[in-house]
């Protein structure tokens, strides 16, 4: 169900997507509330879990990942206890960022970090190709990230003037 915002709660988001460390008085003086009102959007929108959490983007580089890799599975069923399993299976590994189901020729997507192409391997060779009823899997390696982002920001309607 769609909730229903307004700009300022539009303002909030965009705010706390770029700076979640940034005080609600802060957050406050920039969409010009006060903090009280400020605060109790900012918990509403946590009760709503529009706002599902905060975290802390870490450099991947700098822990010794130098490796991004998207892996592609098509499972050899597709029956809805097969796919369960298979998602119980792979949710359970730190190395996968994300795993998505898709439509089209692949049934899944994941993102997997690695230390490097050695490290991916051995992953893929001991993980990913023990899991039960995987028919195939492509990797696709990350050669440069042109775009990352994780926030989504909402362009707020411009307002016009009559004139």
């Amino acid at each position: 169900m769609k909730s229903q915002l307004d700009d300022k709660d539009f303002k909030i988001l965009n705010i706390l997507q770029k700076d979640s460390t940034i005080s609600v008085k802060e957050v406050g003086n920039l969409i010009g509330l006060s903090f009280t009102p400020t605060y109790e959007r900012i918990k509403n929108l946590e009760k709503q879990q529009i706002i599902q959490r905060y975290v802390a983007l870490v450099d991947r580089q700098k822990l010794g990942i130098g490796l991004i890799a998207y892996c592609n599975i098509t499972m050899k069923e597709q029956s809805k206890k097969t796919l369960e399993n298979f998602e119980a299976a792979i949710v359970k590994h730190h190395q996968i960022l994300e795993v998505v189901s898709t439509s089209g020729t692949y049934d899944f997507m994941l993102k997997i970090y690695a230390d490097d192409i050695d490290s991916y391997n051995d992953f893929i060779v001991n993980v990913i190709s023990d899991i039960p009823n995987i028919g195939q899997y492509h990797s696709f390696i990350v050669l440069n990230e042109v775009k990352k982002s994780t926030a989504y920001i909402k362009q707020l309607p411009t307002s016009k003037k009559n004139g």
